[in-house]
């Protein structure tokens, strides 16, 4: 257990440091439990990097929700043998699968935030629950430039949902600061991101955007929503999280 105080003690320690560094100590504090979600986005792909660069002892999962681009994929494997990381897949239950289109159809998240959020829920959101159990550290690819309600998200902080550590260690990166890392370290990712995709989820879920589009405008685009599937709700600090 860890409370409000400790958060606040430990993000002052892991401000003044680089994410390596910051990697560093949270495997130090807690050997075996810091745990790094990768969707293979540009983000994820430097964490990756860091991660190896470093021989860390962090765990990395990605979730295959049975609808991704062909190119994440191709590119999960370039950077298995890249790196020589095992990169762990969690996949959703066949059953809550099952369910769900024999309900809402095989498209069915077209035609209300309702039901696109229940697809999320079923083919992201619990996999990552089980991804998380019997872990500390949640570690994620994060920026705040990402989106508007992303901003508001501090470096680590408490996730109450998941009762985990979130690690953000890329938050305050600039996207010329991301691509110039990704440039310098000849770091593989997804061939969409050449195509106008910048930010990648589902192969149906997922468009190019044009020049002066909000990065995230290629998710879900058929709908007003804040553009999130519910694996990074807004965390909070509480006495004996």
């Amino acid at each position: 257990m860890i409370d409000a105080t400790e958060i606040e003690e430990l993000s002052r320690r892991i401000e003044k440091l680089s994410p390596g560094d910051g990697l560093a100590l949270l495997t130090d504090l807690f050997p075996g439990e810091v745990v790094f979600s990768t969707s293979l986005g540009q983000e994820d792909q430097v964490i990756t990097e860091i991660i190896a660069k470093h021989k860390l002892p962090v765990k990395i999962f990605t979730l295959d929700t049975g609808r991704l681009f062909y190119e994440t994929y191709d590119l999960l494997e370039k950077t298995v043998g890249k790196y020589g990381l095992t990169i762990q897949p969690y996949y959703p239950e066949t059953d809550a699968v099952q369910n769900l289109v024999q309900e809402n159809g095989i498209n069915g998240f077209y035609q209300s935030v309702e039901k696109r959020k229940a697809c999320c829920f079923v083919r992201k959101v619990e996999p990552l629950r089980r991804a998380l159990k019997g872990n500390r550290v949640w570690v994620t690819g994060l920026r705040a430039g990402q989106s508007s309600n992303r901003q508001r998200m501090p470096l680590l902080e408490w996730d109450e949902g998941n009762q985990i550590l979130k690690y953000n260690p890329l938050l305050r990166w600039s996207m010329d600061q991301m691509l110039d890392y990704i440039k310098e370290h000849k770091i593989p990712y997804n061939s969409l991101h050449d195509k106008g995709f910048v930010s990648i989820g589902c192969a149906p879920c997922t468009r190019a955007i044009v020049p002066g589009e909000d990065p995230r405008a290629g998710r879900w685009w058929w709908e007003a929503s804040h553009k999130e599937c519910g694996l990074h709700e807004p965390g909070q600090l509480t006495k004996n999280a």
